[in-house]
């Protein structure tokens, strides 16, 4: 069903009825964009009384849409505003900050979580890397232009190859650098290999003498952004290998921690008070 799996059991405490709103939310995906009543009963072993009520409750909010002509169901306009407020509330950075702060301390270099937009990746986390700032202004918020750097080849590479050649297609593309890659047969063959070996690695592309290692983070299977690291060229010694197990790891983390976010303590109240008694007897 779903690119992740789901874990169906209702958490001890929670309401049913919620839980099961969320995970009919949840089962919709790329390759599963739309959903029947009768689909949903028998995805989740429900009555097709309570799949019914659900799906109109999540319509009658604006979280699906109904198809008045087949009755399916597809995604709807406040599930878009809700993602679009949570990669904008700080949110994500908090999430992605601790497994960007543990990469930066065992590689020393920089690091970047990028999300795409539009014909760009922007860098919604970063760590500055152990030799000082690769910029004098902030890291975080700037662009990334899709066809320059390993920062954008290591997502936009994941694309559904229609999607890619769409965007790369006859698109004017600007020189940054004398490395910087403009023909779009030569971007194409870099998107395979970059595909084929599962990570992105240049030098120069965008800021020269800035090597970049980077991978793409998914959200089940769909390509979701990239995490990099990068630094002065002479750092990485010709090759990112010695980086990459490291790289892929914080990227895992990642990808754990967006589709399955840490849960908070469970609160200590009602717990019984430890006391400890003096000699005097006193606690």
């Amino acid at each position: 069903m779903a690119d992740f799996p789901l874990d169906r059991r209702t958490p001890t405490g929670a309401l049913q009825t919620v839980d099961r709103a969320l995970l009919v939310l949840l089962a919709f995906e790329r390759t599963r964009p739309d959903w029947g009543v009768t689909e949903v009963a028998e995805e989740f072993g429900w009555d097709t009384s309570v799949a019914q009520r659900l799906l109109a409750t999540l319509a009658g909010r604006g979280f699906l849409v109904s198809d008045p002509v087949t009755r399916r169901y597809r995604i709807g306009p406040a599930v878009l505003r809700l993602g679009r407020l949570w990669e904008r509330s700080g949110s994500l950075e908090l999430l992605a900050a601790p497994v960007l702060e543990e990469l930066r301390r065992t590689t020393g270099d920089t690091v970047l979580f990028c999300l795409p937009d539009s014909f760009h990746m922007r860098c919604v986390a970063a760590e500055e890397g152990e030799t000082g700032p690769l910029r004098y202004y902030p890291l975080v918020g700037e662009l990334y232009p899709a066809h320059a750097g390993a920062t954008s080849k290591s997502f936009y590479a994941y694309l559904p190859d229609d999607q890619r050649h769409r965007l790369f297609r006859g698109r004017p593309m600007a020189r940054f650098t004398d490395r910087t890659v403009t023909d779009p047969d030569l971007l194409e063959q870099e998107f395979l290999k970059v595909r084929a070996q599962g990570y992105a690695w240049t030098v120069g592309e965008y800021d020269a003498g800035v090597a970049t290692v980077a991978v793409p983070v998914f959200l089940g299977r769909e390509p979701y952004g990239s995490l990099s690291l990068g630094g002065g060229e002479d750092r990485f010694r010709g090759a990112p290998e010695d980086r990459l197990d490291a790289l892929r790891h914080a990227a895992h983390l990642l990808e754990q921690r967006l589709t399955h976010p840490p849960q908070r303590p469970k609160s200590r109240a009602g717990r019984p008070r430890t006391t400890t008694t003096t000699p005097g007897g006193t606690p």
